[in-house]
């Protein structure tokens, strides 16, 4: 059977899954919602779809459309979503769920309510690095994992418009690219219930569009003078299972380079998963680390969108339960908003 998939925003982020979507053979890329028709029939051309929108309810209106992927500003996940359960559709949202923690339980409430399959866009979890390591782990290889550490700094690289909008995104690079490593950090660690966090955010540097010589990437809609965004989030998170997870992610920094860095302590080994998987264990007396040979050790993203995108279709077609379902965007969505909340009142979060 072949799923009819509506794609609603047509935004940067909607070519991983456009470019996905149009690889696996059992989907048709049906129709294409955006708020800028212009741009929307521009994706609807490029792709094959024949059908274009600019308000997502006529697209959802339509009975033939199987699924879709909500590729839309922040502030409109959660709406969309319910909207597209109700109407009996499948849902790719991507990430992070929502903004707020209310919308995150209407979301999850509407997923039992329908029965229908909805996936968070947590792509890491997808990607063929975590998928060896998983292996690793529920084989017991490194014991328990009481400790991991998450870094994604960008010393250049507030992509403006309404990702530096706080109405629009929720806020700046803890919820756009801090929801990555927490989320593959928290799914690799077993998923603990979060007990506690402590988080500071800072507003020091704007969005430096003065810097010349640097290339870095852009929203459709960039406007340097407008910023109401964090440049810099860090954050302790603690499990009720005695785990904690350290954090800091930044959007610009006066830092040497970027760079994304990822490690997981257990018991018995440790985990590099970023800038490239490595395996720290200890044989014979001896610490050995060990470097598993694939041709992805680092996160792809082209590779984790079309393992996502396929991880969805079975799921739909009920061979699968998806990696990342609703609970898990949920419990993220309380780490998230914890840590804004801990940084506004400057003291420790207890759940």
């Amino acid at each position: 059977m072949k799923y009819r998939i509506g794609v609603i925003g047509a935004g940067s982020i909607s070519e991983m899954h456009l470019n996905a979507y149009q690889a696996h053979p059992d989907v048709e890329i049906a129709a294409i919602c955006d708020v800028n028709e212009e741009r929307a029939r521009a994706k609807a051309s490029e792709y094959g779809a024949s059908r274009v929108y600019t308000d997502y309810r006529e697209l959802l209106a339509q009975p033939d459309i199987d699924a879709v992927s909500v590729c839309t500003w922040n502030n409109s996940h959660a709406e969309i979503s319910i909207a597209a359960l109700e109407a009996g559709k499948h849902v790719l949202v991507e990430k992070p769920l929502c903004k707020t923690m209310e919308e995150a339980l209407k979301v999850q409430e509407a997923v039992k309510r329908t029965g229908k399959v909805l996936q968070v866009g947590f792509v890491r979890r997808y990607g063929a690095n975590a998928e060896v390591l998983k292996q690793f782990i529920d084989n017991g290889e490194f014991g328990e994992i009481y400790y991991a550490k998450a870094s994604w700094l960008r010393r250049l690289g507030n992509p403006g418009g309404w990702f530096a909008d706080i109405e629009r995104s929720g806020g700046g690079p803890l919820i756009d690219i801090g929801v990555h490593v927490i989320d593959i950090c928290w799914y690799l660690m077993g998923k603990p219930k979060v007990k506690s966090v402590s988080g500071n955010t800072y507003k020091k540097l704007g969005n430096r569009s003065n810097v010349k010589h640097i290339e870095f990437y852009k929203a459709a809609d960039y406007d340097p003078s407008f910023n109401t965004v964090e440049d810099l989030a860090n954050a302790l998170i603690r499990f009720e299972n005695g785990a904690s997870l350290m954090v800091d992610v930044s959007f610009t920094l006066h830092g040497k380079q970027s760079g994304v860095e990822v490690s997981l302590y257990g018991e018995r080994g440790g985990i590099i998963l970023e800038p490239e998987l490595k395996i720290i264990t200890e044989k014979y007396d001896t610490i050995l680390e060990l470097a598993p040979q694939m041709d992805h050790p680092t996160f792809d993203f082209n590779q984790g969108f079309a393992n996502e995108i396929a991880w969805f279709v079975s799921a739909m077609a009920g061979e699968k339960e998806t990696l990342s379902p609703v609970e898990d965007g949920v419990e993220m969505m309380k780490i998230l908003t914890g840590i804004y909340e801990s940084a506004r009142l400057g003291k420790e979060i207890h759940f």
